[in-house]
Protein backbone atom coordinates (compact mmCIF):
# COMPACT_ATOMS: atom_id res chain seq x y z
CA UNK A 1 0.00 0.00 0.00
CA UNK A 2 1.52 3.59 -1.00
CA UNK A 3 1.15 6.42 1.34
CA UNK A 4 -0.81 9.18 0.60
CA UNK A 5 1.78 11.36 1.31
CA UNK A 6 4.64 8.81 -1.03
CA UNK A 7 1.72 9.27 -3.16
CA UNK A 8 1.24 13.45 -3.33
CA UNK A 9 5.31 13.62 -3.64
CA UNK A 10 5.04 11.34 -6.94
CA UNK A 11 2.54 13.02 -8.49
CA UNK A 12 4.21 16.22 -7.38
CA UNK A 13 7.66 14.99 -9.63
CA UNK A 14 5.59 13.17 -12.21
CA UNK A 15 3.79 16.76 -12.57
CA UNK A 16 7.77 18.81 -12.69
CA UNK A 17 8.72 16.26 -15.49
CA UNK A 18 6.16 16.76 -17.74
CA UNK A 19 6.32 20.42 -17.57
CA UNK A 20 10.31 20.55 -18.26
CA UNK A 21 9.84 18.14 -21.10
CA UNK A 22 7.00 20.24 -22.85
CA UNK A 23 8.96 23.30 -22.06
CA UNK A 24 12.12 21.78 -22.79
CA UNK A 25 13.15 20.33 -26.11
CA UNK A 26 16.69 20.34 -26.89
CA UNK A 27 18.00 16.97 -27.29
CA UNK A 28 20.85 16.70 -30.31
CA UNK A 29 22.47 12.94 -31.02
CA UNK A 30 26.13 12.57 -29.92
CA UNK A 31 26.92 11.14 -33.26
CA UNK A 32 25.72 14.12 -35.00
CA UNK A 33 27.67 17.62 -35.07
CA UNK A 34 25.35 20.52 -33.98
CA UNK A 35 24.76 23.08 -36.23
CA UNK A 36 24.22 26.59 -34.76
CA UNK A 37 20.10 28.13 -34.93
CA UNK A 38 20.77 31.49 -37.16
CA UNK A 39 20.03 33.99 -35.02
CA UNK A 40 16.49 34.83 -37.43
CA UNK A 41 15.09 31.48 -36.05
CA UNK A 42 15.81 32.08 -32.24
CA UNK A 43 11.91 32.83 -31.51
CA UNK A 44 12.62 35.75 -28.97
CA UNK A 45 11.47 39.27 -29.21
CA UNK A 46 12.34 43.00 -26.77
CA UNK A 47 8.55 42.28 -25.92
CA UNK A 48 9.41 39.12 -23.64
CA UNK A 49 12.97 39.96 -23.51
CA UNK A 50 14.56 39.03 -19.76
CA UNK A 51 17.93 39.44 -18.40
CA UNK A 52 18.94 36.37 -16.41
CA UNK A 53 22.05 35.97 -14.82
CA UNK A 54 22.66 32.55 -15.38
CA UNK A 55 25.91 32.05 -12.46
CA UNK A 56 25.99 33.30 -8.96
CA UNK A 57 26.47 32.20 -5.09
CA UNK A 58 24.56 33.80 -2.20
CA UNK A 59 25.55 32.50 1.24
CA UNK A 60 24.67 34.21 4.97
CA UNK A 61 26.19 37.13 6.99
CA UNK A 62 29.11 36.19 9.83
CA UNK A 63 26.17 36.63 11.88
CA UNK A 64 23.83 33.79 10.07
CA UNK A 65 26.79 31.40 10.38
CA UNK A 66 26.43 31.80 13.77
CA UNK A 67 23.09 30.76 14.11
CA UNK A 68 20.93 29.15 11.34
CA UNK A 69 23.29 28.71 8.56
CA UNK A 70 26.65 27.55 9.26
CA UNK A 71 29.85 26.86 7.15
CA UNK A 72 30.46 23.97 5.91
CA UNK A 73 34.23 24.03 8.08
CA UNK A 74 35.99 27.06 9.09
CA UNK A 75 38.10 26.57 6.03
CA UNK A 76 34.95 27.35 3.79
CA UNK A 77 34.31 30.70 5.48
CA UNK A 78 34.05 33.49 2.92
CA UNK A 79 36.63 35.95 2.15
CA UNK A 80 36.13 39.33 4.41
CA UNK A 81 35.13 41.14 1.69
CA UNK A 82 32.64 39.13 0.65
CA UNK A 83 31.54 37.24 3.86
CA UNK A 84 28.48 40.07 5.15
CA UNK A 85 27.85 41.58 1.60
CA UNK A 86 26.86 38.16 -0.57
CA UNK A 87 23.39 37.85 1.01
CA UNK A 88 20.05 36.98 -1.02
CA UNK A 89 19.33 40.81 -0.06
CA UNK A 90 22.86 41.86 -1.56
CA UNK A 91 22.42 40.11 -4.74
CA UNK A 92 18.66 41.10 -5.36
CA UNK A 93 19.39 44.49 -4.61
CA UNK A 94 22.14 44.71 -7.77
CA UNK A 95 19.60 42.84 -9.64
CA UNK A 96 16.94 45.32 -9.10
CA UNK A 97 19.76 48.04 -9.78
CA UNK A 98 20.95 46.53 -13.17
CA UNK A 99 17.67 45.44 -14.45
CA UNK A 100 18.08 41.76 -13.99
CA UNK A 101 15.29 40.19 -13.97
CA UNK A 102 16.14 36.24 -12.59
CA UNK A 103 19.01 34.75 -11.20
CA UNK A 104 20.55 30.88 -11.01
CA UNK A 105 21.96 30.36 -7.49
CA UNK A 106 24.37 27.49 -7.71
CA UNK A 107 24.97 26.02 -4.61
CA UNK A 108 27.90 27.62 -2.88
CA UNK A 109 30.87 25.00 -1.54
CA UNK A 110 30.32 27.36 1.78
CA UNK A 111 27.37 25.46 2.70
CA UNK A 112 28.80 22.50 0.59
CA UNK A 113 25.44 20.06 0.87
CA UNK A 114 23.47 21.70 2.82
CA UNK A 115 21.45 23.22 0.46
CA UNK A 116 19.25 24.90 3.03
CA UNK A 117 20.20 28.46 3.02
CA UNK A 118 19.39 28.87 -0.98
CA UNK A 119 16.34 26.99 -0.51
CA UNK A 120 14.63 29.21 1.59
CA UNK A 121 15.83 32.31 -0.54
CA UNK A 122 14.00 30.36 -2.84
CA UNK A 123 11.01 30.04 -1.29
CA UNK A 124 10.82 33.60 -0.15
CA UNK A 125 11.51 35.13 -3.95
CA UNK A 126 10.41 32.47 -6.05
CA UNK A 127 9.58 34.73 -8.83
CA UNK A 128 13.33 35.66 -8.96
CA UNK A 129 15.62 32.75 -7.92
CA UNK A 130 16.01 29.37 -9.10
CA UNK A 131 18.79 26.94 -7.84
CA UNK A 132 21.32 24.21 -8.95
CA UNK A 133 21.72 21.70 -6.27
CA UNK A 134 25.75 20.49 -5.56
CA UNK A 135 25.82 16.69 -5.81
CA UNK A 136 27.43 14.73 -3.34
CA UNK A 137 29.52 11.55 -4.63
CA UNK A 138 29.28 9.85 -1.68
CA UNK A 139 25.88 9.20 -1.69
CA UNK A 140 24.73 5.73 -3.11
CA UNK A 141 22.54 5.49 -5.79
CA UNK A 142 19.27 5.73 -4.11
CA UNK A 143 19.89 8.64 -1.28
CA UNK A 144 21.55 10.84 -4.96
CA UNK A 145 17.91 9.90 -6.76
CA UNK A 146 16.07 10.51 -3.45
CA UNK A 147 18.07 13.88 -2.94
CA UNK A 148 17.88 15.39 -6.76
CA UNK A 149 13.73 14.48 -6.26
CA UNK A 150 13.73 16.84 -3.36
CA UNK A 151 15.35 19.50 -4.15
CA UNK A 152 13.57 19.98 -7.37
CA UNK A 153 10.59 20.08 -5.49
CA UNK A 154 12.51 22.91 -3.64
CA UNK A 155 13.01 24.96 -6.49
CA UNK A 156 16.20 23.57 -8.02
CA UNK A 157 16.54 23.11 -12.06
CA UNK A 158 19.93 22.06 -11.91
CA UNK A 159 22.56 20.09 -11.09
CA UNK A 160 26.59 20.86 -10.35
CA UNK A 161 29.04 18.33 -10.50
CA UNK A 162 31.83 19.48 -9.08
CA UNK A 163 35.10 17.08 -10.40
CA UNK A 164 37.18 17.99 -7.44
CA UNK A 165 34.78 16.45 -5.17
CA UNK A 166 35.09 13.17 -6.46
CA UNK A 167 38.88 13.28 -6.20
CA UNK A 168 39.07 10.73 -3.11
CA UNK A 169 41.48 8.19 -2.83
CA UNK A 170 41.74 6.53 -5.84
CA UNK A 171 41.12 9.91 -7.83
CA UNK A 172 37.53 9.00 -9.04
CA UNK A 173 36.18 10.45 -12.01
CA UNK A 174 32.62 11.38 -12.39
CA UNK A 175 31.69 8.83 -15.25
CA UNK A 176 33.43 6.19 -12.97
CA UNK A 177 30.81 7.07 -9.80
CA UNK A 178 27.58 4.80 -10.22
CA UNK A 179 25.70 7.33 -8.73
CA UNK A 180 26.41 10.35 -10.36
CA UNK A 181 26.04 8.17 -13.58
CA UNK A 182 22.35 7.27 -12.34
CA UNK A 183 21.89 10.74 -11.28
CA UNK A 184 23.26 11.92 -14.80
CA UNK A 185 20.62 9.43 -16.99
CA UNK A 186 17.88 10.44 -14.33
CA UNK A 187 18.83 14.37 -15.30
CA UNK A 188 18.23 13.74 -19.03
CA UNK A 189 15.13 12.32 -18.68
CA UNK A 190 13.85 15.60 -16.61
CA UNK A 191 15.13 17.76 -18.57
CA UNK A 192 17.50 18.72 -15.70
CA UNK A 193 20.70 20.43 -16.77
CA UNK A 194 23.92 19.41 -15.08
CA UNK A 195 26.90 21.93 -14.70
CA UNK A 196 30.52 21.36 -14.96
CA UNK A 197 33.44 23.14 -13.40
CA UNK A 198 36.35 22.86 -14.75
CA UNK A 199 37.99 24.97 -12.59
CA UNK A 200 41.94 23.58 -12.66
CA UNK A 201 41.65 23.13 -16.47
CA UNK A 202 39.47 21.64 -18.82
CA UNK A 203 42.12 18.92 -20.20
CA UNK A 204 41.22 17.43 -16.71
CA UNK A 205 37.83 16.52 -17.59
CA UNK A 206 37.47 16.42 -21.16
CA UNK A 207 37.49 12.80 -21.69
CA UNK A 208 35.33 12.35 -18.34
CA UNK A 209 32.54 15.14 -20.05
CA UNK A 210 32.61 13.27 -23.11
CA UNK A 211 32.21 9.78 -20.99
CA UNK A 212 29.12 11.51 -19.29
CA UNK A 213 27.62 12.79 -22.88
CA UNK A 214 27.66 9.66 -24.77
CA UNK A 215 26.49 7.83 -21.37
CA UNK A 216 23.28 10.32 -21.74
CA UNK A 217 23.25 12.14 -24.93
CA UNK A 218 19.68 13.72 -23.26
CA UNK A 219 21.47 15.37 -20.72
CA UNK A 220 22.46 18.82 -21.43
CA UNK A 221 25.85 20.21 -19.50
CA UNK A 222 26.74 23.54 -19.32
CA UNK A 223 30.41 24.28 -19.28
CA UNK A 224 30.74 27.28 -16.01
CA UNK A 225 32.45 30.32 -17.15
CA UNK A 226 33.85 30.03 -20.89
CA UNK A 227 35.18 26.15 -19.43
CA UNK A 228 37.69 28.17 -17.87
CA UNK A 229 39.67 28.12 -20.95
CA UNK A 230 42.00 31.60 -20.33
CA UNK A 231 42.85 33.75 -23.01
CA UNK A 232 46.47 32.45 -22.87
CA UNK A 233 45.51 28.66 -23.25
CA UNK A 234 44.29 27.78 -26.94
CA UNK A 235 44.44 24.10 -26.48
CA UNK A 236 41.59 24.29 -23.40
CA UNK A 237 39.99 26.56 -25.46
CA UNK A 238 39.99 23.66 -28.74
CA UNK A 239 38.38 21.19 -26.65
CA UNK A 240 35.41 23.73 -25.03
CA UNK A 241 34.82 24.05 -29.09
CA UNK A 242 35.10 20.31 -30.27
CA UNK A 243 32.83 19.01 -26.98
CA UNK A 244 29.82 21.25 -29.35
CA UNK A 245 29.35 18.33 -30.86
CA UNK A 246 28.17 17.07 -27.76
CA UNK A 247 24.45 18.60 -25.82
CA UNK A 248 26.71 21.31 -24.44
CA UNK A 249 25.63 24.81 -23.93
CA UNK A 250 28.74 27.58 -22.76
CA UNK A 251 28.01 30.23 -19.75
CA UNK A 252 29.74 33.67 -20.70
CA UNK A 253 30.39 34.53 -17.20
CA UNK A 254 32.91 35.20 -14.68
CA UNK A 255 34.61 37.42 -16.98
CA UNK A 256 37.81 38.38 -14.71
CA UNK A 257 38.96 34.29 -14.28
CA UNK A 258 40.07 34.49 -18.23
CA UNK A 259 43.82 36.16 -17.84
CA UNK A 260 42.74 39.40 -19.35
CA UNK A 261 41.62 42.92 -18.47
CA UNK A 262 38.91 44.85 -18.22
CA UNK A 263 37.24 45.58 -20.67
CA UNK A 264 38.28 42.00 -21.85
CA UNK A 265 38.98 42.86 -25.48
CA UNK A 266 40.96 39.42 -25.97
CA UNK A 267 37.72 37.64 -24.09
CA UNK A 268 35.31 39.48 -26.23
CA UNK A 269 37.14 38.72 -30.04
CA UNK A 270 39.15 35.50 -29.00
CA UNK A 271 36.05 33.61 -26.95
CA UNK A 272 32.77 34.95 -26.98
CA UNK A 273 33.00 35.83 -30.86
CA UNK A 274 34.04 32.17 -31.45
CA UNK A 275 31.65 30.52 -29.05
CA UNK A 276 29.25 32.48 -30.95
CA UNK A 277 29.98 31.24 -34.10
CA UNK A 278 30.40 27.35 -33.46
CA UNK A 279 28.12 27.09 -30.54
CA UNK A 280 25.17 29.88 -31.92
CA UNK A 281 23.32 32.30 -29.18
CA UNK A 282 20.65 30.00 -28.33
CA UNK A 283 24.11 27.46 -26.81
CA UNK A 284 25.54 30.17 -24.51
CA UNK A 285 23.93 32.42 -21.43
CA UNK A 286 25.56 34.98 -19.61
CA UNK A 287 26.08 35.30 -15.76
CA UNK A 288 27.72 37.46 -13.39
CA UNK A 289 29.94 35.51 -10.97
CA UNK A 290 28.30 37.44 -8.42
CA UNK A 291 29.51 37.81 -5.33
CA UNK A 292 33.09 37.76 -6.75
CA UNK A 293 32.56 40.26 -9.26
CA UNK A 294 31.83 42.60 -6.69
CA UNK A 295 35.73 42.53 -6.00
CA UNK A 296 36.24 44.01 -9.38
CA UNK A 297 36.30 47.53 -10.13
CA UNK A 298 33.74 47.17 -12.96
CA UNK A 299 31.29 45.42 -10.25
CA UNK A 300 28.08 43.62 -11.00
CA UNK A 301 26.84 46.51 -13.02
CA UNK A 302 29.74 46.26 -15.44
CA UNK A 303 29.31 42.59 -15.90
CA UNK A 304 25.85 43.25 -16.98
CA UNK A 305 26.41 45.98 -19.14
CA UNK A 306 29.65 44.70 -20.84
CA UNK A 307 27.64 41.20 -22.32
CA UNK A 308 25.46 43.07 -23.30
CA UNK A 309 27.11 45.05 -25.72
CA UNK A 310 28.86 42.60 -27.42
CA UNK A 311 25.54 41.47 -28.54
CA UNK A 312 24.19 44.47 -29.40
CA UNK A 313 23.43 45.25 -33.00
CA UNK A 314 21.49 41.39 -33.44
CA UNK A 315 18.58 42.07 -30.86
CA UNK A 316 17.91 38.08 -31.42
CA UNK A 317 21.64 37.65 -30.10
CA UNK A 318 21.12 39.48 -27.18
CA UNK A 319 17.78 38.05 -26.05
CA UNK A 320 19.28 34.87 -25.91
CA UNK A 321 22.30 35.25 -24.61
CA UNK A 322 21.13 37.75 -22.08
CA UNK A 323 17.97 35.76 -20.95
CA UNK A 324 16.15 33.57 -23.68
CA UNK A 325 18.42 30.57 -23.38
CA UNK A 326 18.17 30.40 -19.29
CA UNK A 327 14.46 30.07 -19.99
CA UNK A 328 14.22 27.63 -22.25
CA UNK A 329 16.83 25.12 -20.07
CA UNK A 330 15.50 26.42 -16.51
CA UNK A 331 12.00 27.58 -17.46
CA UNK A 332 10.19 31.12 -17.18
CA UNK A 333 11.64 33.26 -14.18
CA UNK A 334 8.70 35.67 -12.87
CA UNK A 335 4.81 36.21 -14.22
CA UNK A 336 5.90 37.69 -17.69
Amino acid sequence: MISSSKLTVALVISLNIFILKTCLSFSPSPSTPLKKTPSSSVKLTSLNMKTIDSHLHIWGTAADAKGSYPYASADQTPPPSLIDTSSASSLLTQMEENGVDGALIVQPINYKYDHRYVADAIAEHPDKLKGMLLIDPSLNEEESLKRLDELILKGFVGVRYNPYLFEGDNKMRMSDNAAAKKVFHRCGELKVPVGVMCFKGMELHYEDIIALCESSPETVVILDHFGFAAVDNQEQFQMVLDLAKYNVIVKISALFRLNDEYPFDRVQKERFDKLLEVYGAERLMFGTDFPFVMDQDFGYKGAVELVRSWTAGDETVTNAVMGGTAERLFGAWGGR
